[in-house]
């Protein structure tokens, strides 16, 4: 949002650290290293590179006084507040609209140059889908778009999230996911695939997958196995989802690679989806694998 002139952050809510910690949060990071501008606070605000921040700490997201600073979008993240209903009670403290960083059970979902025209302002809340999705969709649409998507298989290597543990611990409901993430590869189950069937219509029941959990700090990957409605060489395909990452929707969301890249050179990375075009394959024109 810093690097965004048409985004003022204005006001931030989380029970759970305190002002103080916030600032040494943002100034040091694992994966992005340290921030190279000012992080300080004053008054009970955080301020970024001069910009004030109002900070608030209230666990019942209704109790939240958005409109004292002016917040009119709100970025539901925490993962707990996924359903319309809940997430409505951000609107009882003046937001205007909610955005939903995670799938919802039953609010509309959208995502970044696949169906954002279908978008109709009379909803208050809204989900953006979950990170698989949005870097899944916008490939199945290069390619769907094009040539058809008959059946699909989708695999997403996923990096550690903050759910998982770091030694063996107890999981009731999921035995895997109580495994250690440091030493293993953790087959998971995702719902990302199917969620795409929500934001392409004609997709729907046509896509599945599921995930493995890997010992990487940040940077995922989609496989995507698709059978094809109208063949196509591997080379055509290339060209088509590389006119689609420079024209129309998808341009800045979709993005190109054919550089010999690893997972690290995508840290930072703004486009929802980077299609490496190396990393694919094809048995034949009807049936491949496409790696973002």
């Amino acid at each position: 949002a810093l690097l965004n002139k048409d985004i003022e952050v204005v006001a931030i809510n989380d029970p759970f650290i305190d002002l103080s910690y916030m600032v040494y949060m943002f100034k040091y990071d694992s994966v992005h290293g340290r921030y190279k501008g000012s992080v300080e606070t004053k008054d009970g605000k955080l301020i970024i590179d001069g910009r004030a921040i109002a900070v608030h700490a209230e666990r019942d997201p209704a109790a939240i006084p958005w409109s004292a600073s002016g917040a009119e979008y709100i970025i539901e993240s925490t993962g707990v507040f996924t359903t319309i209903d809940k997430a409505s009670a951000h609107l009882k403290g003046g937001a205007k609209k909610v955005i939903i960083s995670a799938p919802s059970a039953d609010a509309p979902m959208y995502v970044c140059g696949v169906n954002l025209d279908a978008y109709d302002p009379k909803h208050k809340v809204i989900s953006n889908a979950s990170c698989t999705t949005n870097c899944l969709a916008p490939l199945a649409k290069a390619i769907h778009d094009r040539f058809g998507i008959v059946e699909g298989l989708m695999t997403t290597v996923h990096a550690t999230t903050a759910t998982q543990k770091t030694v063996d611990g107890p999981s009731n409901k999921d035995w895997r996911g109580g495994r250690g993430v440091g030493p293993n590869i953790i087959p998971s189950s995702t719902g990302a695939a199917k969620a795409v069937g929500k934001v392409i219509p004609s997709l729907n029941g046509k896509l599945t997958g599921m995930a493995f959990r890997v010992p990487v700090a940040d940077v995922s990957v989609v496989d995507l196995v698709v059978r094809l409605e109208k063949g196509a060489s591997y080379d055509e395909l290339k060209k088509a989802i590389k006119a689609a990452s420079e024209n129309g929707p998808l341009k800045g969301i979709l993005a190109y690679t054919d550089e010999d890249v690893v997972s690290t050179d995508f840290v930072g990375e703004h486009a929802s989806s980077v299609f490496d075009a190396k990393a694919g394959i094809a048995l034949n024109d009807n049936f491949v694998k496409l790696v973002s």
